[in-house]
């Protein structure tokens, strides 16, 4: 296996007592963008807050670099190179935009922050003019931009996205698929849960789907795009504690891309 690769392996959770994700293989390549989609309630918001260390696994395995991640702190995470975006575009609501961006380097020398706020605002320039805003008066677009620019001044060798669509008017979601792509073309590895399945895969080189805390199908973006039986069949399942498909999940902005 690369050490240049994130790895996951025959990974086990529970939450509640309850067993919500069987047996996860995946494999994550650096510079390439994959799509995790599935129904609400399938487990994928579980699979990446738990390879950022937020939720324990039963059992199972997450290495990047030959290191086990499993057990380590979210800080100590994301030190290592893994970092999330968590669903909902949370900040620092009482900090300004600067004061969240820098809280995001804590561990980095003065320099080295001030040098990925800068990168961070390169990518993201809409956040120039909001820099000594509080962070709690931004829209919904602009706090996900801190949130991805948080994330990317950690220097991530791989970003997990939980859902970058989340809340977000069609055309600022166009935009941020752009900035997903170019982070990803300057060497990170992204892994992304979105919403609109037809966005996702235009974006991703690599889809996986997942259903009822199982992968069941993992391969190439276009192979699903063209063909998207297996995709369909994991909205459409139901069982007890699976949530219905989420609203939009194959229209909406998917009609656009």
């Amino acid at each position: 296996m690369s050490d240049e690769s994130l790895h996951v392996s025959n990974l086990f959770v529970d939450r509640g007592g309850r067993p919500v994700l069987w047996d996860n293989s995946i494999t994550l390549e650096r510079g390439a963008i994959t799509a995790l989609l599935g129904p609400n309630g399938a487990g994928k918001s579980t699979l990446v807050t738990t390879m950022a260390g937020l939720l324990p696994a039963r059992s199972g395995r997450v290495e990047y670099g030959g290191v086990s991640l499993l057990g380590l702190s979210p800080c100590a995470i994301r030190r290592k190179g893994v970092a999330l975006v968590s669903e909902g575009h949370p900040v620092l609501g009482n900090l300004t935009v600067l004061d969240n961006l820098r809280a995001a380097g804590l561990f980095l020398s003065r320099s080295e922050a001030d040098r990925e706020v800068a990168a961070a605002l390169e990518l993201l320039p809409e956040l120039r003019s909001k820099l000594d805003l509080e962070a709690k008066s931004l829209s919904g677009g602009q706090k996900q931009m801190v949130s991805i620019a948080q994330a990317l001044i950690s220097r991530p060798r791989f970003l997990l996205i939980d859902e970058l669509s989340f809340g977000l008017a069609p055309a600022i979601v166009t935009r941020l698929g752009s900035r997903v792509q170019t982070i990803a073309e300057r060497g990170t590895g992204i892994l992304l849960i979105e919403q609109f399945t037809k966005f996702a895969l235009t974006l991703a080189s690599r889809a996986l789907v997942m259903e009822r805390g199982r992968l069941i199908f993992d391969g190439d973006a276009a192979e699903l795009r063209s063909n998207q039986a297996i995709l369909h069949s994991a909205y459409l399942a139901t069982g007890k504690g699976h949530a219905n498909p989420p609203t939009g999940s194959l229209t909406a902005l998917d009609d656009q891309a």
